[in-house]
């Protein structure tokens, strides 16, 4: 897609904030070397942001001589942005200040059969509506909320185009959750939702090239590439999940066999354990979380069977992120979300020896593979920035008096 110059100065003022976000004070000189902008770029962009109260002057640097150089931070009391994580078993809603810390949080359990776009939208409008008056906060300073939905979507129409474990097709989701929800909406998928937060307070921040591996009941990749978010053409890019590993193996809620989700995400390691262990004690056939909880704790007392199904889960999951390494080449794989988190530093350490058994010794040898760093939801936390870049760009389109509704947009990648 052609890229005008108000789109060029939508994606330099984003990124700016981001370094502003990242490295509060700060002053113009280290955001222009930081970001590669001139000076003089840095001191509008840094004008614009001061006039939004999304940033406040702080003082000056100590100097050894010289003029003293001016310092800005962000300003957290300036906004507030809404982070949705939905997810296949549940609903988490975050609200940060602009420096992207938690203010408040509100979960809604998804008990299964409750997956129609109807309930789903409920559960979300319900965890919103508790986030804001938890935070109590005026709905105006909402700038917005970003959405995360598993599958593939369409982030310019809202459209949720093919959700597999749910079998949704083409729903039109934001339009939905506009008749729930006053504030601007922007919606995206858990894979981009994960590498945008690892990029930005993460583990592969400061890389130029990384892949960030969610584990949850879905399993993806967001990837990382020269520095920003790879899309793909369609926004469909780090469907690893759906890539084949095992053939004619386990059926996929996707269709196909054998896909890498149906052994490594939630659902497949239930059924590693099932095969080593049908009656293992370690297995709640109904619960998700209560399983990945068990065999975490099986593990921590080195219980046999606990053992043997996350040496299994490794092995799969390690030959899957050896392809991921042969050919992205990245500095860095990042284990992310909910599955990863509980099983912790006894899967990553089985998964490093597992890759190294199946990548090209090159390409590994360059390539650190780590635990997300981050504390809280990386979901909710990557979709509250989608909602800080769209507010960002319904300001270059009011500044350029473009009448494009801003509902489901986002400012281009930088």
């Amino acid at each position: 897609m052609k890229r005008t110059s108000r789109d060029i100065r939508t994606a330099n003022r984003y990124e700016v904030l981001r370094q502003i976000i990242a490295e509060s004070p700060t002053s113009r000189q280290e955001l222009a070397a930081a970001t590669g902008l001139s000076l003089a770029t840095v001191a509008t962009l840094v004008g614009e942001l001061l006039d939004l109260r999304m940033i406040t002057e702080v003082g000056f640097e100590d100097s050894a001589g010289g003029r003293p150089r001016g310092l800005v931070a962000v300003n957290a009391s300036g906004g507030a942005l809404i982070g949705v994580d939905i997810a296949e078993t549940y609903v988490r809603v975050e609200l940060f200040d602009l420096a992207l810390n938690v203010l408040a949080r509100a979960d809604e359990d998804m008990r299964p059969g409750e997956s129609r776009p109807e309930q789903v939208v409920g559960h979300v409008a319900t965890a919103v509506g508790s986030v804001v008056a938890q935070a109590g906060i005026e709905g105006a300073r909402v700038l917005g909320v970003g959405v995360s939905v598993p599958g593939q979507v369409d982030r310019d129409t809202g459209v949720s185009e093919y959700a597999p474990n749910w079998d949704w097709h083409d729903v039109p989701l934001l339009d939905r959750l506009t008749e729930h929800i006053a504030y601007p909406l922007y919606l995206d998928n858990p894979l981009r939702a994960c590498a945008v937060a690892e990029l930005w307070f993460g583990a592969a921040r400061g890389s130029g090239d990384a892949v960030v591996v969610n584990l949850g009941t879905g399993v993806g990749a967001g990837l990382v590439l020269g520095g920003g978010l790879h899309r793909g053409v369609s926004n469909s890019a780090g469907e690893w999940g759906h890539t084949t590993l095992v053939l004619d193996g386990r059926l996929c809620h996707c269709g196909n066999h054998g896909c890498v989700e149906t052994y490594v995400g939630a659902p497949g390691i239930m059924l590693n354990l099932r095969e080593v262990s049908p009656q293992s004690s370690l297995l709640h056939p109904e619960d998700q979380t209560a399983t990945i909880d068990a065999l975490a704790d099986g593990v921590a007392v080195k219980d046999p069977v606990a053992v043997k199904v996350v040496r299994d889960t490794a092995r799969y999951l390690g030959a899957g992120i050896a392809d991921l390494v042969n050919l992205f080449n990245p500095e860095m794989v990042v284990l992310s979300s909910w599955v990863a988190a509980t099983l912790g530093e006894p899967l990553l350490n089985e998964v490093r020896e597992a890759v190294a058994r199946h990548a090209l010794p090159r390409p590994m040898a360059a390539t650190e593979i780590v635990l997300s760093p981050i504390p809280t939801d990386p979901v909710c936390l990557g979709a509250a920035t989608f909602a800080l870049e769209g507010a960002l760009q319904a300001v270059g389109q009011r500044n350029g008096k473009r009448t494009t509704p801003a509902r489901s947009r986002t400012a281009p990648p930088s």
